[in-house]
């Protein structure tokens, strides 16, 4: 009986182990929002790779995370675009990578291999901190000035 009381605690944890933090606002609140859902679907992927669902509910959550990732990337740089960001190459070319790289993590576990989520779930919750602290904290202050939060 102690080790199942046990049980929904370390679920608990993996649930929450992908925090937010205000360290990571970037002061545009639909960003914001959009960064945090982001960090919902890693926490939700993360509880799947653990949790041992088998691989169609990994799968379903993944493609979810991937089909959000990309549009919260095309909500991003329309917004630059819209405010003529000059860093929006630079930062278009980050978004690029992480989709590259996410596909072939994916085509890698279509071809069988399960065994590659956790890396991939590594992975993005490195990426995503180094994104949103490092690159989007460049258009902070722009979008601030240009009246956006």
């Amino acid at each position: 009986m102690r080790a199942g009381a046990n049980r929904p605690r370390v679920r608990e944890k993996m649930r929450t182990a992908f925090v937010w933090k205000d360290s990571y606002t970037v002061k545009v609140m639909a960003m914001d929002n959009q960064h945090r859902k982001l960090f919902d679907l890693i926490n939700e992927f993360s509880e799947a790779v653990h949790s041992g669902p088998g691989k169609d509910v990994v799968g379903d959550v993944l493609l979810r995370l991937i089909d959000y990732t990309r549009c919260h990337f095309s909500a991003e740089e329309k917004l630059m675009e819209r405010l003529k960001y000059a860093g929006l190459p630079t930062h278009r070319g980050e978004h690029r990578y992480l989709i590259e790289k996410v596909q072939a993590f994916k085509k890698e576990f279509d071809t069988g291999n399960i065994n590659i989520a956790p890396e991939l779930l590594t992975f993005l919750q490195k990426w995503l901190t180094s994104h949103i602290q490092v690159v989007d904290q460049k258009y902070s202050d722009f979008m601030n000035g240009h009246g956006v939060h």
